[in-house]
């Protein structure tokens, strides 16, 4: 047994125990006790061990050490004589034999007689062979062969002239007596004889032959342009790094030799191809090596990780031995210096009584521990690393114990790159150390409320309330922590939480044990008064347990024991909080509230005042966590489900009124009648949303429901007059369709019917004036929110209004993409060919004449979109209009480069288009322009700055959509 068996088997059982939520007491547990191995060395060990003491404390005393030095030299050193146990070992003088009784001599002489000496062990490995894929079916014995690459013509040729010549020979002995006779001294004839011996014959040659063909086969080399795939492997032991692994050629006769620490560990085969990439893994036990020494060569089989699927096998070749550890010889061989230390530190325990509360070692054996460790050249990281071992093997979770353990690893770890600062034997002994400190970390972290300094254990023996105060042990606990672990990085905090996250799941389930009883009955099982009101007066202290627990953490928080990275009141009350609210739900379905009685009440008001809590004390919102009304008023979430079904229903399309009717703002009276509706329910529910502020959440997401199915309905109503736009509406991409559209051109021009203008109208005064109003009143029940208390609203009304937005903006590109092929179907609208055709010559009148049909096709345009739509939709639709027109001059400018012999072309262009759409929209509108309106769009801007060779970057006007 290693130092550190005893600690864990006692911390699992505890936990294991905790986990069943078995009531054992810590008290029961078996107490843990050190586990010496001084008596495993042998007497030469502490002989040596005993002489190197005695020579410390010669040379101590003769530097003048009076004080601890004497203590060990006294009486001839009688103290350590009895203390390594030497007294049989060591010569008497004739006065100490007389004075023992011969019994206590024969008593003492068995006691003191050697153990069995431990033995090391050591492997010669060789890798043989590599063979990847699974292994072929039994008794197909030319499975291995490969069909393809295999000449068998020849092979079939011998044997066919071999089965001719026997043949031949076996009729001539049919002709002679087809029938051979038995003598009745049971001789057999000639020819019988001659039959057997062909048929012998026959056999032997056809075997020979077989024989021959498969080995000439098997051995042959691979055929032209066959690659046989090469392996590479990587050997190590698993107590030694990756960086020790050793490279090895299979089939390359290599032997390699291996020094495992004890049966426990293994060899590791990392195994690879040609390319160096990963194929499968090999483990080689050292203990089933080591119990079976006669199999040398043996296949093993390689798995790929970690679906630990077997994808070949591997052929190794171990010679394992072992050897005594001469250093246990009685009379010859050399100690190391640590062997002998570790003697002397488990001498002075032993004398010193080092127990869970007595772990320091004090007086004249201390000083003898630390000198020895000084004059023998015992490193001080040893000294450190070996001491912490013992402590873990009787570790408690306590302040004293583990504030003894930072002081004595700190150090350690602070060296930096330990597996170059740290000897082999040195990061073995802190790897095992590692180990155990964090099983007791997890032992203090999932058990914070239950740490007791005063219980031998260090744990309560009964599990009891939560007190406001943090446990002393909590504080080097949280410092070994961040000793061992980089607590910068999120995956050391997460796992920090989660430890948290553990124990109050714990305590959950033990606070709901109490009320385990009432929910293993059937659903909704009558119960008669006084159990109603028992099992309520339960749940209400559950309720109350959990609150005391939440308080707790934020007690414990206040007091800055734990790191800043972790939230402990919101880790665990996430844990209380859904628990509760699941156990709350399944107890309200086994035993439904018949109505408000007093107990009912009292639990109705526990749970609210527990919710209230939570968001007095900052806790976030958790998502199944406790929430009253939700709990105890469904029917308002039904009441929301059934208005929202009820307003769907009137959006479907049978339901609508006839598309053709119009209001006086031209839009559809589908669209104002729906938001009355809305603004109806909103102003139903203002009582409910006065009083549970956590119910806008719900009652939004419905109208936002509805929303939808109004815009839905609006596209299926005007279906046929958004076909037209289906083009324009979908992506451009510039390939033969694309091509074939404008080869199909009808030549016919596109007119926005009545209809599209009034399914524009209705959209925007969705987004200029109904929908305000709704999220106007949705924002001003805001108030009734208490502080403290964050309720997310908004979130769903303002995706609708995105998407409303983005669908109008689409209509309106579609509708201008529509306007600008009109300008298209003939050449003497085409604003391209009218620049490209002027020149520098030519006078402003007749470029004016050429732009006239160009400006009659517009102007028709904008006064039949005034007749269409409403004054805001017409504005956007004119000003996109404009500056898609500029767009086409400024492209135009853009690929002529430095041209400039059609710039006067496009100045009187820009300059007609200005005039028009100005002029137009001035008419027609009046007053109700404003003086942004009739500004000229950004292409028209940037136009006029490339015609001026003026690079002012305009800012961009395109409000209008």
């Amino acid at each position: 047994m290693y130092p550190g068996k005893n600690l864990k088997i006692s911390l699992l059982h505890y936990r294991t125990a905790a986990g069943k939520e078995v009531n054992v007491p810590i008290s029961s547990l078996p107490a843990r006790l050190p586990t010496f191995h001084a008596s495993a060395q042998g007497p030469w060990c502490a002989v040596i061990s005993y002489d190197a003491c005695v020579r410390l404390c010669l040379h101590s005393w003769a530097k003048g050490c009076a004080e601890d030095a004497p203590y060990f030299l006294r009486d001839e050193c009688a103290s350590l004589r009895n203390s390594f146990g030497l007294q049989q070992v060591l010569l008497q003088s004739e006065e100490e034999l007389m004075s023992k009784r011969s019994p206590e001599l024969i008593s003492e002489g068995a006691a003191a007689a050697p153990k069995s000496k431990r033995t090391f062990g050591k492997m010669r490995v060789q890798v043989r062979k590599v063979k990847m894929g699974l292994d072929p079916p039994v008794g197909c014995s030319f499975s291995s062969l490969n069909p393809s690459t295999i000449k068998l013509e020849p092979l079939r040729r011998q044997l066919s002239i071999l089965n001719s010549t026997l043949h031949t020979g076996w009729s001539a002995v049919r002709k002679v007596r087809v029938t051979p006779q038995i003598p009745p001294n049971g001789s057999i004839s000639q020819q019988s004889l001659a039959y057997v011996r062909a048929s012998t014959q026959y056999i032997k040659q056809v075997s020979r032959l077989l024989r021959h063909g498969v080995t000439t086969l098997r051995n042959s080399p691979s055929p032209d342009g066959v690659v046989q795939e090469t392996y590479t492997c990587m050997l190590r032991l698993k107590s030694s790094s990756e960086e020790d692994s050793v490279r090895v050629q299979p089939g390359s006769g290599e032997t390699h030799m291996f020094f495992p620490d004890n049966h426990n560990d293994d060899l590791i085969i990392e195994v690879r191809d040609s390319k160096g990439q990963h194929c499968g893994r090999v483990l080689a036990q050292v203990a089933a090596i080591a119990d079976d020494p006669c199999d040398k060569l043996r296949w093993w089989p390689i798995y790929q990780e970690p679906e630990h699927e077997l994808t070949g096998r591997i052929q190794l070749y171990i010679n394992y031995s072992t050897t005594p550890d001469e250093s246990n010889h009685p009379k010859c061989g050399c100690v190391a210096e640590t062997v002998a230390y570790d003697f002397v530190l488990e001498v002075a325990m032993k004398v010193q009584h080092f127990r869970p509360r007595n772990l320091l070692l004090h007086g004249p054996w201390k000083w003898l521990v630390t000198e020895f460790a000084t004059y023998y050249g015992v490193s001080d990281t040893y000294t450190k690393l070996r001491y912490l071992s013992y402590i873990m093997d009787v570790a408690t979770p306590t302040k004293d114990c583990l504030d003894l353990v930072y002081d004595l690893l700190e150090p350690v770890i602070m060296k930096g790159n330990r597996k170059n600062v740290l000897s082999h034997q040195e990061n073995r002994i802190l790897g095992e150390v590692e180990d155990q400190i964090q099983e007791i970390l997890v032992l203090v972290f999932e058990n914070y409320k239950s740490l007791d300094e005063k219980a031998p254990s260090g744990m309560m023996d009964i599990f009891g309330a939560a007190t406001g105060l943090a446990a002393p042990a909590l504080a080097p606990t949280v410092k070994l922590y961040a000793l061992l672990h980089d607590v910068l990085s999120s995956e050391a905090q997460l796992k920090f939480c989660r430890y948290f996250q553990a124990a109050a799941k714990k305590r959950s389930r033990r606070h709901m044990a109490e009320t385990d009883e009432f929910i293993s009955s059937n659903e909704g099982t009558l119960m008669d008064p006084l159990m109603l009101s028992t099992s309520y007066q339960k749940m209400k202290h559950l309720i109350l347990s959990m609150r005391n627990e939440i308080w707790t953490d934020i007690q414990i928080h206040n007091q800055h024991v734990l790191p800043s990275f972790i939230d402990l009141p919101n880790v665990c009350a996430s844990i209380y909080s859904v628990d509760l609210s699941s156990r709350l739900r399944t107890f309200l379905v086994a035993c439904p509230p018949p109505g408000p009685s007093p107990p009912v009440a009292e639990l109705v008001i526990a749970t609210a005042d527990f919710q209230k809590d939570l968001a007095s004390w900052n806790i976030s919102l958790v998502k199944g966590g406790v929430d009253a009304k939700e709990l105890f008023h469904s029917y308002i979430t039904l009441w929301i489900q059934d208005k929202r079904l009820t307003l769907l229903e009137l959006c479907k399309l049978d339901k609508v009124k006839c598309s053709g009717v119009k209001t006086q703002h031209s839009t559809n009276p589908f669209v104002d009648e729906m938001y009355e509706r809305l603004k109806d329910t909103l102003n139903e529910y203002e009582v409910i949303i006065s009083r549970w502020p956590e119910y806008i959440v719900i009652l939004e997401k419905a109208i936002a429901d509805v929303e939808k199915a109004i815009i839905e309905s609006l596209d299926k109503q005007y279906a046929d007059f958004l076909s037209p736009l289906k083009d324009s509406l979908a992506p451009k991409i510039f390939g033969l369709k694309y091509v074939q559209k404008f080869a199909k051109r009808t030549g016919e021009l596109y007119i926005v019917p009545d209809e599209l203008g009034v399914l524009l109208n209705s959209m925007k005064r969705m987004l200029d004036v109904l929908r305000p109003k709704i999220e106007n009143q949705m924002k001003s029940w805001s108030s009734y929110t208490p502080d403290g208390v964050d309720t997310v609203t908004g979130e769903c009304l303002s995706e609708i209004t995105v998407s409303l937005r983005s669908k109008f903006r689409s209509y309106l590109q579609a509708i201008l993409e529509k306007l600008i092929e009109n300008t298209k179907m003939q050449s003497a609208t085409k604003l391209k060919i009218i620049i490209q055709d002027s020149k520098e010559t030519m006078a402003e009148s007749d470029l004016r004449n050429r732009m006239q049909p160009l400006k009659d096709l517009v102007i028709k345009t904008i006064n039949h979109l005034h007749s269409v739509v409403e004054p805001h939709v017409f504005i956007a639709i004119c000003r996109g209009f404009w500056d898609r027109m500029g767009q086409e001059i400024l492209r135009f400018l853009q690929n002529r480069g430095e041209n400039n012999s059609w710039y006067k072309g496009s100045r009187i262009a820009v300059s007609i288009l200005d005039d028009i759409f100005a002029s137009e929209m001035q008419q027609l509108l009046g007053n109700s322009l404003q003086e942004k309106d009739l500004e000229p769009p950004r292409s028209i801007m940037e136009a006029r700055s490339v015609l001026c060779k003026d690079a002012v970057n305009h800012s961009d006007n395109n409000y209008y959509y």
